[in-house]
């Protein structure tokens, strides 16, 4: 999609749209069709299946009497089931009066309990379902690191003259025996002065003492969108040489250059496809978590440092790429959560809310950056849309399960004065968040 910004004028704006498009479509399929599908399976009639709101620009019926339809914002979807009186499934009681036998056996309010409850919390568990599969296929494709201290990647440097090769198992780092990288990052971190390392390798059966570069280099392993190293060009691969006029060798010395120009703007020198490039950056203050599960602030330009050799690694087993795939979702949905509670307590800023223009641009940038990056960012994305809709606020799945939950207890529904009540309450929260997130874009830009 990298090209499509190349376009004048319009470029920066069809690529940001269709990033946008492809990204929240692919979720919102996704959590209507959960909807859909078990409403399916529990006898439930779909009369509308809509990609967004407002007007349509494409429809189809199926045999089934379901329409399919494609509407003019992209925004969200619904599935309209028969009984219903909207998109937010508010029961029509007018239409439920007027029905034959039937087609009220297959309405959604004359449906059991048990089978609404699981039609509507099917829609964020499919969001948690699709995240957990796309973190499962980035792990099998990137792979997980092997327990033998071999190189498996070696990070791109001008004029690399370093004798440590791809395949070399390393043995020792500066006399000292290592068992694994993370032996070789602390041996590297206790070093006086960065520079270059010893290492005695295997190599075809045979023992080698071989030079290797400082570990810790000032490299960007990958940029965080919408952060002050996206808007000014930073790339995954860049190697920083110079920062605010100074020759620097390792991250370090960059974090602490960066941490001490505030919000001045400074000068990057970085190597790039053979070539220098000189960028101007403007570092931001911004609130990170601190490791305790809490959060801490921070000068910062939003990139993660590369290393100058990484592990070999070898294709998961389907069923541990399933674990890993499924325990990222959950980190992603305790991280969320555990930053909603610092709003809440007021440690963290609600200026790190994300409305549609945030989301519009993190798509644009994160395509840009390459497939695995677009990808991953629909995985969080689609857990967040998942983890949000089960909050018990009215209008949401979560709200629903609330109502629900009532019912189970009391035996019978909520009355239908007190739904539309905390409906329209609803309603007016979800709105009032929306706008407090767009302004919050619309400040970021």
């Amino acid at each position: 999609m990298e090209y499509i910004s190349q376009i004048p004028v319009f470029g920066g704006f069809i690529s940001t749209t269709i990033a946008f498009i492809v990204v929240l479509g692919v979720v919102v399929f996704v959590h209507e069709y959960g909807h859909y599908i078990v409403a399916r399976w529990s006898g439930i009639h779909s009369e509308t299946f809509s990609l967004g709101f407002g007007p349509v620009i494409w429809s189809r019926t199926d045999k089934r009497g379901t329409q399919w339809q494609l509407a003019a914002i992209p925004l969200g979807g619904y599935v309209k089931f028969l009984g219903d009186r909207g998109a937010a499934s508010e029961t029509d009681f007018d239409a439920i009066n007027e029905m034959s036998e039937a087609d009220l056996a297959r309405s959604f309010p004359s449906a059991r309990l048990y089978k609404r409850a699981l039609t509507v919390v099917a829609g964020p568990f499919a969001n948690f379902i699709l995240a957990s599969i796309i973190f499962a296929g980035l792990v099998t494709w990137q792979g997980i690191v092997i327990d033998e201290p071999t190189v498996g990647e070696l990070f791109e440097m001008p004029e690399n003259s370093y004798e440590l090769k791809i395949n070399d198992r390393i043995l020792e780092v500066e006399g000292q025996a290592i068992s694994d990288f993370g032996d070789i990052i602390d041996i590297t971190m206790a070093m006086e002065a960065p520079g270059d390392m010893e290492v005695l390798v295997l190599r075809n059966e045979q023992e080698l003492l071989v030079t290797a570069p400082y570990m810790l280099l000032p490299g960007v392993y990958g940029v965080d969108p919408l952060s002050a190293a996206s808007a000014a060009g930073l790339k995954a691969g860049d190697l920083v040489v110079e920062a605010a006029g100074q020759s620097i060798t390792t991250f370090r010395e960059l974090q602490v250059i960066v941490a001490a120009s505030g919000d001045t703007e400074i000068l990057l020198k970085v190597w790039r496809d053979d070539a220098y490039l000189d960028l101007p950056i403007t570092p931001v203050l911004r609130e990170f978590p601190d490791g305790e599960g809490g959060f801490s602030e921070r000068v910062m330009i939003g990139i993660y440092g590369a290393f100058a050799f990484l592990p070999a690694t070898e294709t998961p087993t389907p069923w541990n790429a399933v674990y890993i795939g499924v325990r990222q979702t959950v980190n992603v949905i305790e991280s969320s959560l555990n930053g909603i509670k610092h709003m809440f307590l007021g440690n963290l800023s609600p200026s790190n809310l994300q409305g549609p223009i945030g989301i519009a641009q993190a798509s644009k940038e994160s395509a840009n950056q390459g497939l695995r990056s677009f990808i991953s960012l629909i995985a969080i994305i689609s857990t967040g849309i998942g983890m949000l809709n089960l909050f018990p606020i009215p209008m949401l799945d979560g709200g629903h399960l609330v109502f629900y939950f009532y019912e189970a207890i009391r035996g019978r529904p909520p009355s239908q004065k007190t739904i539309q009540a905390f409906m329209s309450i609803g309603l007016a929260m979800v709105l009032l968040l929306m706008v407090f997130a767009t302004y919050n874009d619309l400040m970021r830009l």
